[in-house]
């Protein structure tokens, strides 16, 4: 999926058209959701300034505005990243997120 300097997508991004993303207040929703039988996860905080012509919000899941991208993500527009691993309730702890 990483080819070149961007990421081009998961399998279900790409069926539908952009990069599912979500807000840092979303966030344990759409892990909880769709990412509970994972071994691990990479979070990545990314610059929407450098996406903003890619990036749309778009009433999704409870009538919530997420933020879709139409394009590539650049790796350079990723600011930082976190690799998590589920509790054994399958919750990721996103205390980390957001600090320095």
């Amino acid at each position: 999926m990483l080819a070149n300097s961007y990421f081009s997508g998961s399998v279900d991004d790409k069926r539908d058209g952009f990069i599912h993303m979500s807000t840092l207040t979303q966030l344990t929703e759409t892990l909880s959701k769709h990412f509970h039988d994972k071994d691990s996860i990479v979070i990545a905080a990314v610059d929407s300034e450098k996406n903003s012509e890619l990036l749309k919000y778009e009433v999704s899941r409870g009538g919530n505005e997420f933020p879709h991208l139409y394009g590539h993500l650049e790796l350079s527009s990723i600011i930082k990243y976190w690799t998590l691993s589920p509790n054994d309730k399958g919750a990721y702890d996103l205390s980390i997120i957001g600090t320095d």
